[in-house]
C-alpha cells in the first residue's frame, strides 16, 4: 500500500512540475496575445474588463508590407524544402542502396557537417553569394540550404530499414532504379518525409540571420527580417504593435500546429526524431 502511495505521490509531483514548466513556457505567448488585443493603456495592466480591440493588427498591417513578406517567405520555404527533398533523397538512396568503396568514409564527412554551426560559415557563404552576383535575391537566401546533412542521414536510415525483399521484387518486375526509389523507398519512408518537412518548414520560416545579411529590399525580405526591421526601436517600444506584428508572423505556423498537432506528433514518433 505504501508503495502505491509513493508511486501516486511521484506521479503527482511529475505532473505538477510538467504543468509548471508548460505554464512558464506559454507565458510569453499569453502576454503577446493579451497585449495585442488590448489598447496600449493595458500593456502592463491586467484587467478582466479591459476593452478588446483589433486596431493594433490593423495598424501593423498598414504600416509594413506584410503581405509581400508572407509571399516571400512561403515561396522561399516551398523552394528550399522541395530542393532538400530531391537532393537528400538521391544522396540517401545512393548511400543506402548502392554502397561503393569509401562510401562509409564519405558519409562520415557528411555527418561532420552536423557539428558545424551555420553561423561559422556566414563569411564564406556571403563571399560565395557575392561572387555569384545573386545578392538580394531569393536564390541567395536558399542556396546554402539546398542540401542538408541531417536530411541525408535521416533518409538514409529510413531507406536502410526497408526490407530488401521489396527492392528485389520490384527489380524482378522490371523496375529501374528511379522507379524502385519512387514506388518502394519513398512511400515506405513517408512518415520520415513528413517529420523532416515539418522541421524544415518551421526552421526556414523562422530563419533570421542569413536572410538579414543577404537581403536589402522589400521584394526579397522574408517575414522574420521584415518583422525585425518593423520593430526597430526609434522613439521607444510600442509593445501592443510589436506583439501584434509578432502574432501576425507566427500565426500561420501556430494555426497549422493547432489544427494538425496529432499528425505532427505521430509523424515524429514514427520517424524516430527526438
Amino acid at each position: 500500500m505504501s508503495v502505491d502511495r509513493r508511486s501516486a505521490t511521484t506521479r503527482l509531483a511529475i505532473n505538477v512540475v510538467a504543468w509548471a514548466l508548460a505554464l512558464l513556457w506559454v507565458l510569453p505567448l499569453l502576454y503577446a496575445v493579451w497585449t495585442a488585443i488590448h489598447p496600449p493603456l493595458y500593456a502592463a495592466r491586467f484587467d478582466l474588463f479591459a476593452p478588446l480591440t483589433l486596431d493594433n493588427f490593423v495598424r501593423v498591417w498598414n504600416a509594413a508590407p506584410f503581405d509581400r513578406y508572407f509571399l516571400n517567405t512561403i515561396g522561399l520555404v516551398v523552394f528550399v524544402v522541395i530542393a532538400q527533398f530531391v537532393v537528400c533523397t538521391m544522396a540517401a538512396y545512393a548511400f543506402a542502396v548502392y554502397p561503393f568503396r569509401g562510401s562509409e568514409w564519405l558519409f562520415m564527412l557528411f555527418l561532420i557537417q552536423l557539428m558545424v554551426m551555420p553561423e561559422v560559415l556566414l563569411v564564406r557563404n556571403y563571399s560565395t553569394i557575392a561572387s555569384l552576383g545573386v545578392m538580394d535575391t531569393m536564390l541567395a537566401i536558399a542556396l546554402p540550404y539546398l542540401a542538408s546533412a541531417f536530411g541525408i542521414f535521416l533518409f538514409r536510415q529510413a531507406f536502410k530499414s526497408v526490407p530488401k525483399e521489396l527492392d528485389e521484387a520490384a527489380r524482378m518486375e522490371g523496375a529501374g532504379p528511379i522507379q524502385v526509389l519512387l514506388r518502394v523507398y519513398v512511400p515506405l519512408a513517408r512518415p520520415t518525409y513528413l517529420a523532416y518537412g515539418l522541421v524544415m518548414v518551421a526552421y526556414h520560416w523562422n530563419n533570421f540571420l542569413w536572410p538579414l545579411i543577404v537581403t536589402n529590399s522589400v521584394s526579397t525580405r522574408p517575414i522574420t527580417v521584415g518583422l525585425g526591421i518593423f520593430s526597430t526601436v526609434e522613439q521607444g517600444i510600442d509593445w501592443p504593435t510589436i506583439t501584434a506584428a509578432t502574432l501576425v508572423s507566427i500565426g500561420p505556423l501556430l494555426v497549422a500546429f493547432l489544427l494538425f498537432q496529432r499528425q505532427f506528433v505521430q509523424s515524429f514518433m514514427r520517424s524516430g526524431i527526438r
